[in-house]
């Protein structure tokens, strides 16, 4: 009786065992008690579910992927958003500026070298470096168009003169000087360009 308890405990021992380790214990058809098949049935029932709620993790960890990226995404276009908006908020103050630099620049070019020497010019010279700096510092630089292609964006066209030395539509004469902020226009240069002389002019020319 006691060998015979001893192999029960023994096998219950293995069932145990198998049980623990997450695998469940192939017993004979005909020696499976009600209570083991029961047991057999909740241990797969919960591998199910573990196995159900693992995949559920799975997903949740790359829809936050996502999430976390698209949140990246929005934080960097709402600070270029607000920079762009502080920036272009700036555009109507420096465009009076700009105004000012020409008359600067008029009072500068229009006085003799006599003048030139003078305290009051050179003051007024100072004062064009300073505000020209205080430009540059927010962005603000000068369109060079000078004997380089016409560019719709950039020039605006109010003068014509035929030349036969050099390419059609060169900007040959700078009327009034043109600005970019960063890579925006701000200001269009006014300019002069060349066109090549008509088959009249040319007639006129010879005779």
């Amino acid at each position: 009786m006691r060998a015979e308890g001893s192999g029960g405990n023994l096998q219950a021992e293995g069932i145990t065992e198998g049980i623990t380790e997450g695998k469940v214990p192939e017993v004979a058809e005909e020696e499976q008690s009600p209570e083991l098949q029961h047991l057999q049935d909740e241990i797969c029932r919960y591998k199910e579910k573990l196995d159900a709620l693992s995949k559920e993790l799975a997903d949740s960890k790359n829809r936050l992927k996502y999430v976390l990226a698209d949140c990246e995404n929005i934080r960097k276009r709402t600070e270029k958003l607000m920079e762009e908006t502080k920036l272009h908020a700036n555009i109507p103050l420096i465009c009076d500026l700009l105004e000012v630099v020409d008359e600067l620049e008029l009072a500068l070019k229009s006085a003799s070298d006599q003048d030139r020497q003078g305290a009051f010019v050179q003051g007024v010279e100072m004062t064009l470096r300073k505000l020209k700096k205080v430009l540059e510092k927010h962005g603000v630089s000068q369109i060079e168009c000078l004997m380089k292609p016409l560019d719709p964006e950039k020039h605006m066209v109010v003068s014509k003169e035929e030349r036969d030395d050099l390419e059609e539509n060169t900007v040959i004469d700078e009327i009034r000087k043109g600005y970019l902020l960063r890579e925006r226009v701000i200001r269009p240069s006014i300019v002069k360009v060349s066109v090549k002389p008509s088959g009249l002019t040319k007639s006129m020319e010879e005779k």
